[in-house]
């Protein structure tokens, strides 16, 4: 190969041109010709737009992941809280439900204890109030316990009765409790007045009354009873104060080939769901000693003979 071929040109790595300080002069001229020339004249207005437009696809594409990402993020975050709020309501649902089965007894309980409170002032005679325990154990019997006895200065005899009416009587005094017959049990009996005719007689517990009530015996066949006649305590028996209510008549069975009538009455104060009482001194015990005879012989002195002392 002769020497006069060979290729004097330097390789493009060593090859000298403009400096780079000069191109970046000039690009920067440029570019500042360009952003005052688009400030005032919006001569690359239309170019941006037309990059905008080609780029806005592309960019959705690469964005559709980190948006992905983005609403799965707030989705779970969203079931946890709406999880939770379920949770919360769910709780505070709870809560009320529990609340509102409170309210209604409590409700009731207040109108009984309200009707106690207002039957208080109308009483002559001693009361106060108790609360029903449990009831006797005898499944013969219509009995229950109360939480006074007789360090309350309860007594036997004492009339027991709620906001509607006589519920029984006070048969058994412990120190702290005491055991209350009520007017249903097949041993009981109350004297009442019927304030229509004024007529006075006696109610008795019934086992053989549908649900435990009360029967009027030994009532002649004629007896001026009807249904609906309300029965009230009469005042005579020294033990429950006049007016109290006591039962209503339910049937009267007039039997042709019998000399009595089967009265059936419905009490006034059901024992059922009963909690709390009020237990009334017996009248008796207000009314003034019986003097004893052998003190009235002593005041009067002997007796001569001829009515003379």
């Amino acid at each position: 190969m002769s020497i006069g071929t060979i290729d004097r040109t330097p390789p493009p790595f060593f090859r000298q041109g403009t400096s780079a300080l000069s191109k970046l002069i000039l690009c920067s001229a440029l570019a500042l010709f360009l952003m005052v020339a688009d400030a005032r004249f919006a001569v690359a207005a239309q170019l941006r737009a037309l990059l905008a437009t080609a780029l806005y696809y592309p960019q959705q594409a690469l964005l559709m992941p980190v948006q992905a990402l983005g609403v799965a993020s707030d989705y779970a975050l969203g079931l946890r809280n709406a999880r939770g709020a379920e949770e919360a309501a769910r709780l505070a649902l709870a809560r009320q439900a529990e609340r509102a089965s409170r309210v209604e007894p409590l409700l009731a309980e207040n109108a009984r204890l309200r009707g106690l409170l207002d039957l208080r002032p109308g009483l002559s005679v001693r009361a106060q109030a108790a609360q029903v325990l449990y009831e006797a154990s005898d499944p013969y019997s219509r009995k229950v316990i109360i939480d006074r006895g007789a360090t309350q200065g309860i007594v036997p005899g004492s009339a027991v009765i709620n906001e509607a009416g006589v519920l029984g009587q006070v048969t058994r005094v412990f120190p702290l409790s005491a055991e209350v017959t009520l007017l249903t049990d097949k041993d009981a009996a109350i004297p009442v007045l019927n304030t229509r005719s004024q007529a006075r007689s006696a109610a008795f517990g019934s086992a053989a009354v549908a649900g435990g009530g009360m029967e009027m015996r030994f009532m002649a066949g004629n007896a001026d009873v009807r249904v609906g006649d309300v029965l009230t305590t009469s005042g005579v028996d020294g033990v429950y104060p006049a007016g109290l209510p006591v039962a209503r008549v339910t049937a009267v069975d007039r039997k042709l080939d019998s000399g009595f009538a089967r009265i059936v009455l419905a009490p006034a104060a059901l024992p059922d769901g009963v909690r709390h009482v009020m237990v009334l001194e017996p009248i008796g015990l207000q009314l003034p000693a019986r003097p004893e005879p052998a003190a009235d012989a002593a005041k009067t002195g002997p007796v001569k003979k001829g009515g003379r002392k």
